[in-house]
């Protein structure tokens, strides 16, 4: 790299076209100026300007590095300027979280987004793992999960919490058996349903469904978008495990209906950053939101 003093000196000498203004101008000494360029000259491997007595003209190597110096430093004082603007109704926002969270997410980030235009929201939806490994990375600012499985690596608290529901054909007769009923309507699964059964199962006060192996329970189909897990049940075929959110904001919720149980079973949401991850200020208004939706 070369070095910033050597290039200051350099612009400076251009700008004035004078050696003994260059060494008042930066308080130093005309030798000192002539130091700075000839090394200069020594870590470009070219000659930068062609003397003559008195006065020097600029070479054709010299210019190339006039400009480079003249935009490494407009580049600087962007930079400078752009840290003391930290505008907190503008810029990028980079959002990863479940599908079901993204359902009722996403409507909150565009209302803000239509209030504030200069804002740009990113929102990815993605399993626990890819969410966190991503902050982890940089690759996204802010994650909301499920579960840390390295909470050492990450800045986190609690951001709220949802309803899981067993959702079920709303002409399903409910029956008291239900691990029968389950496994008679078959799961359509999608890519949380193994975590969201295990931990409904475990939560749910429910002796037959505690004991219920989620194995046992035949698969009668499997969706990965978020928006499509509901609609074979809507149309009668089989049950499905998903937040409450996401059944409120289905199109087709009085085609459905919730298998109640002895006890809610709720699952905690994470908001997580890389640890010591100063978020920008345009987060703020973000996470008050995401705190007003789960109160």
């Amino acid at each position: 790299m070369l070095n910033p003093i050597w290039l200051q000196t350099f612009v400076t000498l251009v700008e004035t076209g004078h050696f003994t203004q260059t060494a008042e101008k930066l308080f130093m000494t005309q030798p000192g100026v002539s130091q700075h360029v000839s090394k200069l000259e020594q870590a470009c491997g070219h000659s930068l300007i062609k003397r003559d007595k008195k006065s020097f003209s600029i070479t054709e190597q010299g210019l190339l590095v006039y400009e480079y110096a003249v935009n490494l430093a407009l580049n600087e004082e962007r930079m400078l300027d752009a840290l003391s603007r930290d505008d907190p109704f503008g810029g990028e926002i980079s959002i990863a979280c479940s599908g079901s969270v993204a359902l009722v997410l996403y409507p909150i980030l565009l209302k803000l987004q239509s209030l504030h235009p200069k804002l740009v929201m990113k929102l990815k939806a993605a399993p626990n793992y890819q969410i966190l490994s991503e902050v982890k990375q940089g690759n996204i600012d802010l994650g909301i999960v499920t579960d840390i499985s390295t909470p050492h690596l990450f800045d986190s608290s609690i951001l709220g919490q949802e309803e899981l529901c067993l959702i079920v054909p709303s002409e399903t007769e409910l029956s008291e058996n239900k691990s029968e009923l389950l496994q008679h309507l078959g799961l359509v699964s999608h890519p949380d349903a193994e975590h969201y059964l295990s931990l409904y199962f475990a939560n749910c006060g429910e002796v037959g469904l505690e004991r219920l192996h989620i194995d046992a329970i035949p698969v009668v189909g499997a969706v990965n978008q978020i928006g499509q897990i509901l609609e074979p049940v809507a149309q009668g075929i089989g049950f499905t495990v998903l937040p409450k959110s996401a059944l409120d904001s289905f199109h087709h919720a009085n085609k459905l209906k919730i298998m109640q149980s002895n006890h809610v079973v709720l699952e905690t949401l994470f908001k997580v950053t890389k640890k010591n991850r100063q978020l920008p200020a345009r987060y703020h208004v973000v996470i008050e939101a995401l705190s007003a939706l789960w109160q």
